[in-house]
């Protein structure tokens, strides 16, 4: 597979509009809502790890019934999954990677979104969209699936980094609504104890895994590699949370499929594509494009 298609396939996903130059290379030298020596900027650049961790996220997302419900019932995902995975990896790599102006635009008008957002949960409580409680626990999972998905399939990482991403994040989580959000990885662990009773089996996870399976995301040369990377995702979840939540009768990742993921993973973090926000904030900052790419 070509550097050509990768990066024309990166930049459809990331910006089907085509805008990807203009929203992430302007305005020239106005920083990120995160620092670019930051371990988000690390992090967030490596394809994989951003897929695998994202779903490991949906799932535990999707399991709580109040963050679920409204998943379920006031998105599009099911209709056009497509399209709205490409709008939330458009959000996540503006939060990360854009410029702090336009990234807090976009973050007030998915604040605006959520503010009208109400309902009634599948075990019966209501819930809105803007509940600090339900955007800490989206935020939570996120930052788990991702970090968890880099450091299982692309490269380790000292616990005083992980503390550092959580750190960098949770003033970007405030700006989304989430008043009190943990900045340690103890506190997600903490969290993620208090949370684990609230968590329940659903129709929901099973009918986001199907869809995940068999739409046409990745390019067509890499299609099957797609239901061995939701595997390694569901693998990220911690076992009581995986029985909890009806997953935990699954194969884990055989051998050769862990060793396959982990080469992409790595091969994916050495990988620069120039249609990437990572690379286009480098060049917008005035940084070398290989910044985020050291040889290695």
């Amino acid at each position: 597979m070509t550097l050509r298609l990768l990066d024309d396939w990166l930049a459809k996903l990331i910006a089907p509009d085509g805008d990807a130059g203009d929203v992430f290379l302007h305005p020239r030298g106005e920083p990120a809502l995160i620092a670019a020596d930051s371990v988000s900027w690390r992090v967030f650049k490596n394809p994989l790890a951003v897929y695998v961790g994202g779903v490991t996220a949906v799932l535990l997302q999707l399991a709580e019934p109040r963050v679920g419900s409204g998943v379920w019932q006031y998105t599009t995902f099911r209709q056009r999954p497509i399209d709205r995975l490409r709008h939330t990896a458009h959000a996540a790599m503006l939060t990360v990677y854009g410029p702090r102006s336009r990234a807090e635009k976009m973050i007030a008008g998915v604040n605006r979104l959520h503010s009208h957002v109400r309902g009634t949960a599948r075990d019966g409580r209501a819930f809105r969209a803007d509940d600090p409680e339900l955007l800490e626990w989206v935020h939570a999972t996120a930052c788990f699936g991702f970090l968890e998905a880099y450091r299982a399939y692309v490269a380790p990482l000292e616990d005083c980094e992980l503390d550092r991403f959580h750190a960098e994040s949770a003033p970007v989580a405030r700006l989304y609504g989430a008043t009190s959000v943990p900045q340690s990885q103890a506190e997600v662990d903490a969290l993620f104890e208090r949370m684990a009773g609230q968590l329940q089996r659903s129709d929901v996870v099973g009918e986001f895994l199907a869809i995940m399976r068999t739409m046409p995301l990745l390019p067509a040369p890499l299609r099957p590699l797609q239901g061995v990377l939701i595997e390694a995702a569901i693998g990220l979840i911690p076992a009581p949370m995986r029985a909890r939540i009806g997953l935990d009768g699954r194969q884990p990742l055989g051998p050769w499929q862990r060793r396959l993921v982990v080469a992409s993973g790595r091969a994916a973090d050495r990988l620069m594509l120039k249609s990437h926000p990572a690379v286009q904030a480098c060049r917008r900052l005035g940084l070398a494009e290989t910044f985020l790419y050291p040889r290695r």
